[in-house]
């Protein structure tokens, strides 16, 4: 008697087809699982075993033989257990094999015969789409899977999603005995009250560069004594970003997906911010592990990292953000893996000016000044402040300015400038494809987030994902601005990503400003904003 049933195997984002194939054959009793399984799936025995015991089968007595095809990939999860259940109940002959045929299988088995959550169901559910096949899945994964791309219900020919809530309600749906109830994609319509500028009280320059690393998605650095509102400044930087378009939601989900974070299923619009501790290790931040999962960078896809206390992360972390900021993904290469995981996050980071804090501030002496601003600084390479487009102060709060009104101009006031730009660049860019020529570009199928046409993780859709090539066609600088930029290049000794991100974050003043084209003013802010020479912030 045998069986096969088709499940997958993830490698990143990466979702590779796998046959469980089931053989039961007379013999000394056994019930092995070949296929490079590792201990999780190994397990799964014991959990199948249970869960048919609980109701009222019995496996046969005779030898059980279980390979994962193709047997050189490595299988890893505990969402082979459904898989394994089914190949079997179809060898015993209890599920018809054509019930099952047409779909890919994965979801873990409680004792009692309970479908649990499994991570990496929407990845799941688009690779099983693109190739015309229907998922069978836990109910608690059942709004997550029907994202996956699926051709509307009233499709004749549509791959459905089974989402049970037990292998007994799976078993009866399959055998015709019960309808099970199709899952809903549904939006999170959560409405998230997030913090207000209006409740921070001076630092208008800090507000004004918040606004533009919020319009333009650039990368942000704060340098500021212990007090300053640094960490108030970021937490309302959500609250200043339009919501993920359906195409990003989709990604970021993907991602959310395979690290088991989905919560409820729905998708949701809002832009991930994570603000992980200074004591977070190299694979935590970038990922890794024994499994190669996401790490923060990953969790932030189209939202941002808040990093506080930069200079407090370990010297190998910080480093390895440098290709994550430039590419727009991370690539994790262990001996037993070697995976990619898109990782475009808008970097937020703050730092005091020295260990102290208090750096050429007259109130607070220290002995050590401004040496310990040199080594506390020194912490942060060169390159990893070279990917840093926006770089400011944030000075203490004078009394006087505590003691003045809240401001009136809100959150809200600055988002919609915000949304007006983001608007702006988007159309600009859905007009230019990689060669600055005008076309228009196609929205990608959902099952093209799985194609090598999505390895650099979506098109560019705001100024801070543009390129050299983009920059000459869409922020060439007026004759005044360019010779601004180019003696500003001599005497600084701008690098060639500095000249590129400048012209970047003066396009974005331009476009805030409403202004067709980069002018000197422009170009000037934004020079402004750049982090250049050995001398440590906060000592002019």
């Amino acid at each position: 008697m045998q069986a096969k049933v088709r499940t997958v195997a993830f490698q990143g984002v990466d979702v590779l087809p796998v046959d469980v194939q089931v053989m039961i054959a007379p013999g000394q009793l056994a019930f092995t699982v070949v296929g490079l399984a590792d201990k999780a799936v190994g397990e799964s025995r014991e959990r199948v075993r249970a869960a048919l015991r609980a109701l009222g089968l019995a496996l046969p007595p005779q030898r059980i033989s279980v390979n994962l095809s193709p047997a050189d990939l490595a299988k890893e999860g505990s969402h082979y257990d459904l898989p394994i259940a089914l190949g079997l109940l179809v060898a015993m002959g209890v599920v018809a094999r054509e019930s099952v045929a047409g779909f890919v299988v994965l979801g873990e088995l409680a004792l009692d015969g309970s479908l649990t959550r499994v991570p990496g169901v929407l990845p799941a559910a688009i690779a099983a789409a693109a190739t015309g096949r229907g998922i069978i899945c836990p109910a608690a994964c059942g709004g997550e899977a029907a994202w996956g791309g699926f051709r509307p219900a009233n499709d004749p020919d549509q791959p459905p999603v089974l989402a049970a809530p037990s292998l007994l309600a799976l078993i009866n749906h399959l055998r015709g005995q019960q309808i099970l109830p199709a899952p809903q994609a549904v939006v999170s319509d959560e409405d998230v009250a997030y913090p207000d500028l209006a409740e921070i009280k001076g630092q208008e320059t800090a507000k004004r560069v918040l606004e533009v690393a919020a319009a333009g998605g650039h990368n942000l650095l704060m340098i500021g004594p212990p007090g300053s509102g640094k960490s108030m400044l970021a937490a309302r930087l959500p609250g200043l970003l339009p919501p993920l378009d359906a195409e990003e939601a989709l990604e970021a989900t993907m991602v959310r997906s395979l690290a088991g974070e989905t919560g409820d299923g729905r998708l949701s619009r809002r832009r991930p911010f994570r603000d992980p501790h200074h004591s977070a290790t190299l694979p935590a931040l970038v990922g890794g592990g024994a499994r190669a999962r996401p790490g923060e960078v990953s969790l932030a896809h189209h939202g941002v990292l808040f990093l506080d206390e930069l200079p407090e992360f370990s010297r190998a972390a910080l480093e390895a953000l440098r290709q994550p900021i430039e590419t727009g993904r991370v690539t994790v290469s262990r001996a037993a893996a070697h995976v990619t995981y898109p990782a475009r996050f808008q970097l937020v980071a703050a730092m005091n000016p020295c260990r102290c804090g208090h750096l050429m501030e007259a109130s607070h002496g220290c002995g050590r000044a401004p040496r310990c601003g040199f080594d506390y600084q020194a912490k942060l390479s060169g390159p990893l402040l070279d990917r840093i487009d926006l770089c400011i102060d944030v000075p203490r709060v004078d009394a006087a300015d505590l003691a003045l009104p809240p401001p009136a101009e809100s959150s809200a006031d600055v988002a919609a400038r915000v949304a007006a730009a983001r608007t702006v660049q988007r159309d600009r860019l859905a007009a230019l494809d990689r060669k600055g020529k005008l076309t228009t570009i196609e929205s990608e199928p959902t099952a093209g987030l799985l194609s090598d046409r999505a390895r650099h993780w979506g098109k560019p859709r705001c100024n801070a994902d543009t390129d050299g090539t983009l920059l000459a066609a869409i922020a060439e600088p007026d004759a005044e601005g360019r010779a601004l930029l180019t003696r500003a290049a001599e005497r600084l000794g701008l690098s060639a990503r500095a000249w590129h991100r400048t012209l970047r974050v003066a396009r974005t003043l331009a476009d805030l400003d409403g202004a067709d084209a980069v002018r000197r003013l422009h170009i000037a802010e934004a020079l402004s904003y750049r982090r250049t020479g050995a001398r440590p912030a906060m000592a002019a």
